[in-house]
């Protein structure tokens, strides 16, 4: 049976267009994340749309209030969890906001980084794959496939509409 993780992975992105807000998991050791930079975002809690967890998680998680939210794009990531759970990922790029980002959350240390530079920095293997579509200026969302196993990723597909 298929019940994946709902969740969103948000991107904040610069009035400059050329950073964005990324938490480098640095803070808890038991994190399977441990020492990775990611996006902002989280799991859906019951009796909420995927919109407002994206609003919750980052203004939680950043101190921020989204403004305008942009779907980039959702993957299906199988066998992603700690324990080979399924997560299916809406993907969203936030163009404006509004308040001050916080320097750091339970997480880790949240850092602007330059968007050209992200694939120097310690991530998910598979998060290089999907990036440059986020920032992209094609207005068409992309719907990934990105199986994992053992915390590498398998393969990638996607499509865009």
């Amino acid at each position: 049976m298929y019940t994946p993780i709902l969740a969103t992975l948000g991107y904040i992105i610069s009035s400059d267009r050329r950073q964005t807000l990324l938490v480098h998991r640095n803070r808890r050791q038991n994190d399977q994340h441990l020492g990775k930079y990611n996006g902002l975002g989280g799991k859906m809690e019951p009796g909420e749309d995927i919109y407002q967890c994206l609003v919750r998680e980052i203004y939680e998680e950043a101190g921020v209030i989204c403004e305008k939210a942009v779907l980039r794009g959702t993957i299906n990531w199988t066998g992603f969890g700690p324990h080979g759970e399924d997560w299916f990922g809406f993907i969203f790029r936030i163009d404006a906001f509004t308040g001050q980002a916080k320097a750091s959350n339970i997480e880790g240390d949240l850092a602007w980084v330059d968007i050209a530079l992200l694939d120097t920095l310690p991530m998910w293997e598979g998060d290089k794959f999907f990036l440059p579509l986020v920032f992209d200026d094609d207005p068409r969302a992309f719907h990934g496939y990105m199986p994992y196993r053992n915390e590498t990723p398998l393969s990638w597909h996607y499509t865009r509409i």
